[in-house]
């Protein structure tokens, strides 16, 4: 049953609208989190949002090819995000990074073995926002097979429920190259 319900989650975060759709809310509509100068002033106030790692499977690639990782990550609300969260990809053994990546301000860490890359704030409620991690397998890695070890988590401040911050995925490794 669970796993019928994680699928239904990312079918229904998927059909509300592409999944980089998340990140062309307007500015304006996001809460300040800038520090205000007047006396008595009080802090940002964090959202009631969770922020969900939707798993999916990169598509098979061959060794020494390419395939992407998308690292989906949806609000479940039930408010827009009030701090910006991070996203970070761990690749599997056999496996390395390769951008350009989107956004743009994904960085490789850790000698490539991760990939972070930062949202905004003002994620709307049931809407997504998707990294793209372009990875490069190995000549050396075994086909068929699959490689094992991948993970893709999410941290924010105001995210209400950790426990499903983090989802594995795994990379079909085939043959020869699908086009």
């Amino acid at each position: 049953m669970g796993s019928a319900l994680t699928a239904g989650c990312a079918l229904t975060a998927l059909t509300a609208g592409p999944a980089w759709a998340g990140l062309q809310w307007p500015a304006t509509a996001a809460p300040s989190t800038a520090p205000s100068a007047g006396p008595g002033a009080t802090a940002a106030t964090a959202s009631d949002s969770d922020l969900e790692v939707i798993g999916l499977d990169p598509d098979p690639a061959a060794p020494g090819g390419t395939t992407t990782v998308h690292a989906v990550v949806g609000n479940r609300g039930p408010d827009r995000t009030a701090s910006p969260f991070t996203v970070v990809v761990t690749l599997p053994a056999g496996v390395t990074p390769e951008g350009p990546y989107f956004p743009e301000n994904c960085a490789p860490f850790q000698d490539g073995h991760r990939v972070h890359c930062t949202f905004p704030a003002g994620l709307p409620a049931l809407r997504s926002a998707t990294a793209l991690i372009p990875v490069r397998l190995a000549r050396s890695v075994p086909a068929p097979g699959t490689l094992l070890g991948g993970w893709v988590s999410v941290r924010g401040d105001d995210d209400r429920n950790t426990s499903n911050d983090k989802q594995p995925f795994a990379i079909p490794v085939v043959e020869t190259e699908i086009r």
